[in-house]
């Protein structure tokens, strides 16, 4: 059963296919192919009714039409990037070129369809959206996390870390600051509690992912744990 043009209760949950159509034709056969799939959809006939009801804190992707009446699907592309709103694109277009399909890729979009498309290979480009909305809701997720723990240090904490993820040894970083050395050592154990993490390289993990650090070198004497949750031991 198609869902009205508003949000579902449990999107939270589940990833939602959001279509942007003016043909009536094309959305409610756009909605019955992709729940065919087990998918929930939401379904509008233009940009400004998807704005009114959309929330970007929903999981999920966008199928959208390049032309619609007053506000085009490029349009809302652009607004989105404005915004800063990252839902991965599929544009589907019966009126296409070249250079609008580089346009909207280089953009960001995850793929541009003409119409009338192969109803596999439509799918195949949704799953690859909603993993691309996954990875970074959780990327997202992570950062969120992280700098919440790295709030927790003291300013002179916070300096030391930021000379340690340069790879600078203890002495090192107490002579910079005019510290002892076991002062030093002393505020890097508290980094590393606060933190939650057992060596260095998770101090730098951390640091990557906070997007905070600039001072991390290209090349570490250490390797880097996998940017995945398991990397941390975060209480």
């Amino acid at each position: 059963m198609h869902s009205p043009a508003s949000l579902p209760t449990d999107i939270a949950i589940n990833p939602t296919v959001f279509i942007v159509d003016d043909d009536d034709g094309v959305r409610n056969a756009l909605q019955t192919l992709i729940e065919s799939m087990d998918i929930q959809t939401c379904a509008f006939s233009n940009v400004q009714s998807f704005l009114d009801s959309y929330d970007p804190s929903q999981p999920g992707c966008l199928v959208l039409d390049v032309r619609l009446p007053q506000l085009s699907g490029l349009e809302l592309q652009e607004f989105l990037s404005r915004e800063g709103i990252k839902t991965p694109i599929i544009f589907v277009s019966g009126h296409s070129n070249v250079s609008m399909a580089v346009r909207t890729l280089k953009a960001g979009a995850v793929d541009f369809l003409e119409k009338p498309f192969d109803d596999q290979m439509l799918l195949d480009s949704i799953q690859k959206a909603l993993e691309v909305d996954r990875v970074m809701r959780s990327e997202d997720h992570w950062r969120k996390l992280v700098l919440q723990y790295l709030g927790q240090l003291s300013r002179r904490e916070e300096e030391v870390l930021r000379l340690l993820i340069q790879g600078k040894p203890n002495k090192v970083i107490a002579h910079e600051m005019s510290l002892s050395t076991k002062t030093v050592e002393t505020h890097r154990a508290h980094i590393m509690r606060k933190l939650g993490v057992n060596s260095l390289a998770g101090l730098v993990w951390m640091a990557l992912t906070s997007g905070e650090y600039q001072e991390v070198p290209d090349h570490l004497p250490f390797p880097l744990p996998s940017k995945s949750p398991g990397a941390l031991s975060l209480r």
